[in-house]
């Protein structure tokens, strides 16, 4: 049984309003308001009463008795305890605008311009969706030549207003109190702000576009230019619940409101034209074109608004979540292999974030070099952060173990022709895949560099995945020595972030801590990392690599053997993953499998 939430503002309007009928989320009786305003006709208050829209809240008369807003606004006009309206703050501090206005007010002159008014001029405005009670309601005047664009004051006074040429928009003026006008940001019906306290307001360019939206039954302020919208304080709608803008479809408009949103923060919602949809469009030129049509059309455009929310919206989560999950089911993804059988099944490939530790002399480097070289060649674009070798080293090393020949023998020049030939067809194989293969030894490395550096490579291979290898943690640029551990630490949140944000792989070789009397542990665990404690936080996989051998020992280089640990895992279970036999002279491992 689904349980009806508790909506305090219709039990509002319904204990103010008891006579009136629910209907399709709309409350009707006669407006209690008209009564109050003889010589009016009597009119009927709507009142918008759907929880799940913006507008909840929104009352208005049809017969425009006065200007609509949201519950604070019909109290006050009811003269009613605001202890008991919905969504009352008695700690709420109002300011004013500190304006200090004239002792003479053109109250009366509107009037006048107002009479003046032609049939011509009404038909002009019903062509773009404008009525005749919109225009009575907005006191919209007519001087003989310019329309008369009349602004009120939060007194409820007119000092001034805008006149604009009917058949020439940017033939306009300002006219009445110059000081009023002058260095300050004009708002249209200002006053709606107050109105729709608790409430959302919709902030468009130019008056016509403003009546256009008061056409359609909803709040709203106009702001002329585009400069008005940048410069424009976010203060005045700091009690409003939700602010839409719907600018015309040009770059500084957009641009403006943008702006302007980023001040308002997340109660912003800027209405998105449709892809197709003409440059230097407006609203009143789509309600000229639209019509009967229109007021679906933006009721449904106003309602897709997006928040200019700092969180990606849901659709944009869901499709990327499908990409992901697409990418991950694809070629790309599975060929994130080692080349070391064992490694991979005890991994599921190379993905995450992987440390891998061990003592000194190991062969971290050779390890992960021989890793690194062949991915490449299976076309995986890798970065090779080195801080311990040197790229020549790191390439003589990958030739010897490509040709099967030692370093001396390479630099000798002394080869046989089946020599010779190896040694050809290694430095072919390495020129094939040293576009995929990029070692970095820059010591000024920082995120930044690095993201740039992923992005090139992933844009020149047209891979979706990369592989960056770090050697070593410990030797990763820091501001200052002394900040090494809270540096390494801020490290690895980066590589956290890069790794979500860019699909990458990390292949990361960190220093091992000694034990008691100055050794290194046996048997391999999470605490055997030295200098940060993170790693158990970042590590998707952590991996020790020890010797099975004594550095003293004379014996044959070739028998020596070193074991891989998972020791820490997100997904995989820990424990011993392989032995490896040093393939010497031609640094490299080879895999023992049973």
């Amino acid at each position: 049984m689904t349980t009806k939430r508790y909506d305090a503002i219709t039990d509002f309007y319904l204990t103010q309003l008891p006579e009136a009928e629910l209907k399709n989320n709309i409350l009707r009786t006669s407006c209690p308001f008209c009564e109050t305003k003889p010589g009016i006709q009597p009119g009927q208050i709507q009142i918008f009463l759907n929880p799940e829209s913006f507008f909840h809240g929104y009352f208005r008369c049809t017969e425009k008795c006065l200007p609509g807003g949201f519950p604070l606004y019909f109290a006050r006009l009811k003269h009613l305890n605001m202890m008991s309206i919905p969504g009352y703050d008695p700690d709420r501090e109002y300011e004013t605008s500190g304006i200090e206005y004239p002792p003479n007010n053109m109250n009366n002159e509107v009037d006048s311009f107002m009479n003046r008014m032609t049939d011509e001029l009404y038909d002009m405005y019903s062509r773009k969706g404008i009525s005749r009670d919109v225009l009575r309601e907005m006191k919209v005047g007519y001087n003989g030549r310019y329309l008369v664009y009349p602004y009120f004051e939060e007194d409820g006074n007119c000092y001034t207003a805008r006149c604009v040429h009917p058949d020439k928009p940017d033939d306009s003026f300002w006219y009445g109190n110059e000081k009023l006008f002058t260095d300050r940001i004009m708002t249209f019906n200002s006053n709606d702000v107050d109105r729709c306290e608790n409430g959302s307001l919709i902030i468009v360019e130019n008056e016509e576009n403003l009546m256009v939206v008061k056409s359609l039954g909803l709040p709203g302020i106009a702001i002329i230019t585009t400069s008005g919208m940048e410069e424009i304080k976010a203060s005045p709608f700091r009690w409003l619940n939700t602010v839409f803008m719907w600018v015309d479809h040009s770059s500084d408009s957009e641009n403006a409101a943008r702006r302007l949103a980023t001040k308002l923060g997340f109660k912003a919602r800027i209405v998105r034209w449709p892809d197709h949809t003409e440059k230097n469009y407006s609203l009143t030129q789509l309600s000229t074109d639209l019509q009967k049509e229109f007021q679906q059309t933006a009721l449904k455009l106003i309602k897709d608004a997006k928040a200019f929310s700092p969180f990606a919206s849901p659709e944009k989560e869901y499709l990327t979540f499908q990409d992901r999950m697409q990418l991950e089911s694809g070629e790309d993804y599975r060929t994130m292999q080692s080349g070391f059988t064992l490694l991979d099944k005890a991994l599921g490939g190379i993905h995450g974030i992987n440390i891998i530790g061990g003592t000194p002399k190991a062969g971290k480097s050779c390890f992960l070099i021989q890793v690194a070289a062949e991915m490449a060649r299976h076309k995986t674009p890798v970065i090779y952060y080195d801080f311990e070798n040197g790229r020549q080293k790191i390439y003589q090393r990958t030739l010897c173990r490509l040709s099967r020949l030692s370093d001396e023998q390479i630099k000798s020049g002394k080869l046989n022709d089946e020599e010779h030939e190896r040694l050809v067809q290694a430095k072919k194989t390495m020129q094939e895949f040293l576009p995929w293969f990029r070692v970095v030894t820059d010591r000024k490395l920082t995120p930044e560099l690095m993201r740039r550096h992923i992005d090139f490579l992933r844009h020149e291979t047209k891979n979706h995945y990369t592989l960056v290898v770090i050697d070593s943690l410990h030797k990763l640029p820091f501001k200052d020595f002394s900040e090494r551990r809270t540096g390494i630490d801020a490290w690895l949140r980066q590589l956290e972030s890069i790794r979500d944000e860019l699909n990458v792989s990390f292949l990361v070789i960190s220093e091992l801590s000694r034990g008691k009397d100055d050794k290194y542990d046996l048997q391999p665990h999470l605490g055997s990392f030295k200098g940060t404690g993170d790693i158990e936080y970042s590590a998707d996989n952590a991996l020790v690599l020890l010797p099975d051998w004594d550095i003293f020992d004379p014996g044959p280089l070739e028998q020596r053997m070193n074991s891989v640990w998972l020791v820490a895992s997100r997904e995989h279970t820990p424990g011993k993953v392989a032995d490896y036999r040093l393939d010497y002279p031609f640094w490299g491992f080879e895999e023992k499998i049973g």
